[in-house]
């Protein structure tokens, strides 16, 4: 099973496949923020890898920090369009605490949404 490590938290066994966004809730208890329910909409769910970045890219994950101004900023990543394939660490930057929002957002579906077109 992949081990996650949030810095400044700990390190995590997370199952094989399971999305991130919600690895970071069950597993890590990181409030997480998914304000668009994990549809690669909205960016709150954004971590930033520092070891373990995943290659691939889904196209929605792509275009959605395309059209943001966000591409090509180093680790900068949707939690909500990565599973848990691999050993990673991430910095959980965009959380609940102190966003002045009432909740995370509803829970991502197990599956990526929508369904992914790797790029």
């Amino acid at each position: 099973m992949p081990r996650l490590t949030v810095d400044g938290v700990g390190t995590f066994t997370v199952p094989e496949g399971k999305r991130l966004v919600n690895a970071l809730e069950d597993e890590c208890a990181i409030d997480q923020l998914h304000a668009c329910g994990g549809i690669a909409r909205c960016t709150t769910c954004r971590v930033t890898f520092t070891a373990g970045e995943p290659a691939r890219m889904t196209k929605a994950e792509r275009d959605v920090l395309a059209a943001k101004g966000l591409a090509g900023t180093p680790g900068l990543r949707l939690s909500c369009q990565i599973t848990c394939d691999g050993d990673m660490t991430v910095q959980a930057t965009s959380r609940l605490a102190g966003s002045g929002r009432a909740d995370a957002g509803r829970r991502s579906a197990d599956a990526i949404e929508p369904q992914p077109e790797w790029t």
